[in-house]
């Protein structure tokens, strides 16, 4: 069970830090039209690269842990909301595995009892 969440922990805070890095970079074609159709446009990108850092900073952090879990599954479902406004249905469907780590984190470190 340890393990897992370490693993799970590693695994979202390299996703949160690098998403967060690449919302620095310059965007490929592909990439700025995901967010055209999204309705992100390149003032805002450097927002969500902070906020994104911050967030995988935080569970590293046993006072923050569930806040950080809190705001990514948020993200999370805001990208899905974004990508069902859009019409983009299978941008929503592939964001499904990434809402679960989060929420799944949660459910390890505060396990509910019965």
């Amino acid at each position: 069970m340890k393990i897992l969440s370490i693993i799970l922990l590693v695994i979202s805070a390299f996703l949160s830090l690098k998403h967060g890095w690449d919302a620095f970079q310059p965007a490929n074609a592909q990439q700025a039209q995901m967010m055209a159709d999204l309705g992100i446009t390149k003032s805002v990108m450097p927002y969500f690269g902070v906020f994104s850092i911050l967030i995988g900073l935080m569970l590293f952090f046993p006072q923050t842990f569930l806040l950080s879990n809190i705001l990514h599954a948020v993200v999370i479902v805001l990208i899905m909301a974004l990508s069902l406004n859009a019409g983009n249905y299978k941008m929503a469907l592939f964001e499904i595995p990434f809402l679960a780590m989060p929420l799944l984190m949660i459910w390890l470190k505060y396990p509910f009892k019965s």
